[in-house]
């Protein structure tokens, strides 16, 4: 029997879209039976092509926690009826009836502020997230969530029983070194590196203080930070402009050839997050087997990233500073954190992340089966 798949993916080209193109890069590998509906915005038509017939693309407008998403969202999927619809973000109708499964990957919209956002239109959608949150733990017929870090957090707020929820970790993944290409505008030879969104909880100004600590030790030493150059990113900009800091350095948006060959070139990889879901920057830096990580000991850091990076903790400056001179002043450390973070990449794997989410999937088809064909 083939069945009706629903993904909606509809944050594909965003910070978190790797989790979604590397799920069903991997899914129709596995899956030549099954049909797939792949639910993405009209700008994104394109943006990831299947090469398996059984996966058609479906576009849908329906901003995240609006009514458009609430009521027409909910429309589009009972119309479309599939058997079973997947909503790899928590944001969904949360009054779809059908049989459906969510990825929950952190808990960081109920537990931070961002300072570049609206402070009462913040807490008003907070507010309602912490009730969506609850509510599709009760709707949902499984829970995926990507690490045991967001596991316990989410347990916590929804009281959802351990049966219900599953560990599916992603993985680090190096490109071939034929596809990287020169980033030309770099105006420092030695540098350490920050990839990523720039919201106030992953904790850059003080990752900045530190550096500039460290510049009386090593003066030509960069720091750089690669991503799209959003409001977040721009009031950091103006801050360290304001503060007089010197040697820091914003690419914007890089493509990913771009990108990696900076993760490849880099002093090392520092990640001063004060939380995460699974922290992806540093474990595909490890993939490389070329440069070190340097991280945040908060979170699920150390359930990722294991005895393979240079621990600090976040809140102390001082801390980051000596944290990363230990790693830029010891060659054997240095050595050491490369040839280990290689091997901790090796655990994790995005064909298995694909291959136990499909099984969640046939599980809970099997189980609706049942139920239907005894009423």
């Amino acid at each position: 029997m083939a069945y009706h798949i629903a993904l909606d993916v509809r944050f594909i080209n965003s910070g978190t879209g790797t989790y979604a193109v590397k799920l069903l890069e991997y899914l129709q590998q596995i899956d030549t039976v099954n049909q797939y509906s792949v639910l993405v915005p009209t700008k994104d038509a394109t943006y990831w092509r299947p090469t398996n017939p059984n996966f058609t693309i479906r576009t849908v407008d329906f901003a995240n926690y609006s009514f458009g998403e609430q009521i027409g969202f909910k429309h589009y999927l009972e119309r479309l009826n599939p058997d079973l619809v997947h909503f790899c973000m928590p944001q969904q109708p949360v009054f779809y009836k059908g049989p459906h499964i969510t990825t929950v990957h952190d808990m960081t919209l109920l537990n931070t502020y961002n300072s570049d956002k609206n402070w009462l239109v913040f807490h008003l959608k907070q507010l309602v997230g912490r009730w969506v949150f609850r509510r599709i733990g009760q709707t949902s017929d499984h829970i995926i969530a990507i690490s045991h870090n967001t596991k316990r957090e989410y347990q916590v707020h929804s009281r959802i029983p351990d049966e219900k929820i599953s560990v599916i970790y992603e993985a680090g993944e190096a490109q071939p070194h034929s596809s990287l290409t020169p980033y030309l505008d770099l105006p420092f030879k030695r540098f350490i590196l920050y990839v990523g969104q720039q919201p106030d909880y992953k904790n850059l100004r003080r990752l900045a203080a530190a550096h500039q600590s460290l510049l009386t030790r090593y003066p030509d030493l960069g720091l750089v930070f690669v991503g799209r150059l959003g409001e977040d990113a721009k009031r950091n900009q103006a801050y360290y402009q304001q503060q007089g800091y010197r040697q820091i350095h914003f690419t914007g948006f890089l493509p990913d050839g771009q990108r990696d060959w900076l993760l490849n070139k880099a002093a090392a990889y520092v990640f001063p997050s004060l939380m995460e879901g699974f922290g992806l920057p540093p474990l595909e830096t490890m993939a490389y087997g070329t440069t070190p990580v340097i991280s945040s000991n908060a979170s699920c850091m150390p359930e990722i990233l294991g005895d393979a990076a240079e621990y600090f903790d976040p809140l102390d400056i001082d801390d980051i500073a000596a944290a990363i001179d230990r790693v830029l002043s010891q060659p054997g450390l240095r050595r050491n954190l490369i040839a280990k973070g290689l091997q901790q990449a090796k655990k994790y794997s995005w064909e298995r992340c694909a291959q136990q989410t499909h099984a969640v999937y046939m599980d809970v088809l099997t189980h609706h089966n049942k139920i239907s064909r005894i009423n």
